[in-house]
């Protein structure tokens, strides 16, 4: 619950950013006048409403960490379903409901995540599982804030790091590709995102076995947990990639009719795909440092490989060597892999075992 509030007090101040700058925001990131003016009603609901957005992934932690991982993914059956019942409806219209096309999108997402939400508290209200939660546990606790900040600070960070990198992405993007090149490479975000969500979960599951085998001292089965998942995670991420390959211009079709957009979407699949493998290996060591408690090591790998690679790397191939979207396609596989390769070997050498929480 304190890290509950903690959330809440800074992500009122990033709905209020999105609600007031949505359209700059836009306007930032390479969007023509056009699609800024078509697009800030999306981006002021979806940051309006990222509350519901933060207390979804955030109270799925809290389920994970106390081991009932089932509520967890139920609550994101339920935002999903209805998410996905509810975007042809609102975006199209049906019956009396009028089309309200990217207004409808961002409508059906807040709705359907927002019932995950009311469906996570119900359950920690009633103490399903092992935890139940009272209202007077939002009483602030400095020490609790002060110990939940110093492991979560270096993963925040984690996040912003890579945030910026796929901001900066989607910035080159647009203004070497145009409206249809950025349109292609959301598309293929989109497209990953969803694939990737098994591997997702197998990484989060590594986290939450790491943590509780350290906590009971079984240092062998923390370790032998996360090359169990590492095994199943590679599996996954190759039957996608074979997928990604061979249909990724079936996949793109579903999204849109646009042939240049279809174009750009399917090529950035199959450029992405080859690095699919390792960087499912490096989801599950990510969250293995994570689950350990040292948060920092991940922030360090993320700031070389980002900032320091990704970035110039994007930058030189779409700018210099006049490769446009496809340069920057081509730098996100070389930085995954480069972050799996030394998250390996820094996961081999043991500090992370030493990690005091």
């Amino acid at each position: 619950m304190q890290t509950i509030a903690l959330a809440l007090g800074v992500v009122i101040v990033i709905s209020l950013g999105g609600l007031i700058f949505a359209k700059d925001i836009l306007l930032l990131m390479g969007a023509s006048q056009t699609t800024a003016a078509e697009g800030v009603t999306f981006v002021r609901i979806m940051m309006g409403t990222s509350i519901v957005i933060m207390l979804l992934f955030l109270i799925n932690g809290i389920f994970r960490g106390a081991g009932n991982a089932a509520i967890a993914m139920q609550s994101l059956w339920l935002a999903n379903i209805i998410n996905i019942v509810l975007c042809p409806i609102l975006i199209r219209g049906f019956g009396q409901i009028p089309a309200m096309g990217l207004t409808g999108a961002a409508l059906a997402t807040a709705i359907g995540r927002g019932t995950g939400v009311l469906f996570q508290i119900y359950h920690l209200a009633k103490g399903s599982g092992n935890i139940k939660v009272r209202l007077s546990y939002l009483k602030p606790q400095l020490d609790q804030i002060r110990a939940i900040v110093k492991v979560a600070a270096p993963a925040v960070l984690q996040f912003v790091i890579a945030s910026c990198s796929w901001i900066f992405l989607a910035e080159l993007v647009a203004t070497t590709g145009g409206d249809h090149g950025s349109a292609g490479y959301q598309t293929a975000l989109r497209l990953m995102m969803f694939f990737m969500l098994p591997a997702w979960g197998l990484s989060n599951a590594a986290a939450t076995l790491v943590g509780q085998n350290m906590g009971a001292g079984r240092m062998d089965r923390a370790e032998k947990s996360v090359f169990v998942t590492m095994k199943y995670s590679m599996v996954f991420m190759g039957i996608v990639t074979i997928l990604f390959l061979t249909c990724g211009h079936l996949f793109a079709s579903f999204f849109t009719e646009d042939q240049q957009i279809r174009a750009v979407a399917a090529k950035a699949l199959r450029i992405l795909s080859y690095g699919f493998i390792l960087y499912g290996i490096g989801m599950v060591l990510v969250s293995a440092f994570n689950g350990a408690g040292d948060t920092w090591t991940p922030t360090k790998i993320n700031i070389i490989a980002f900032w320091l690679f990704q970035i110039p790397f994007a930058y030189f191939l779409a700018k210099y060597m006049n490769m446009g979207p496809t340069g920057v396609f081509i730098a996100i596989p070389v930085a995954e892999v480069g972050i799996t390769i030394a998250s390996y070997f820094i996961f081999k050498k043991g500090k992370w075992q030493k990690t005091a929480v």
